[in-house]
């Protein structure tokens, strides 16, 4: 492996670890509910969840028809059944399901 991926990969996970475990320890019990800190981790797992779904939609974009189908079920499984349950767990999990059983039938 060379160095700069292994060091890219060490500044990466420490600054990960430390955005969440720092919030765990400082005393948030005088922050104001409406500040700018409370919004700022508010956002946070919305802003990763966004993130990593156009990191993995991305390369989708020059990808075979085929794999375009798939990644379409399955954020249609994903949005539906968040419609249907308002959880993302499992909206989560509804749209794994349908993607993997589109590529286990052949469908897509």
């Amino acid at each position: 492996m060379r160095f700069d991926v292994l060091e890219l990969a060490l500044i990466a996970g420490g600054l990960t670890y430390l955005w969440r475990y720092l919030p765990l320890r400082a005393n948030l019990s005088s922050m104001a509910p409406g500040g700018v800190l409370a919004r700022v981790l508010a956002a946070t797992g919305p802003a990763a969840i966004a993130t990593l779904f156009v990191a993995e939609i991305l390369p989708l974009v020059h990808a075979s028809p085929t794999l375009q189908r798939r990644a379409l079920l399955g954020v249609l499984g994903v949005l539906l059944a968040y419609a249907w349950r308002r959880s993302v767990v499992f909206a989560t999990l509804a749209g794994a399901v349908v993607c993997g059983g589109a590529a286990a039938l052949g469908m897509a």
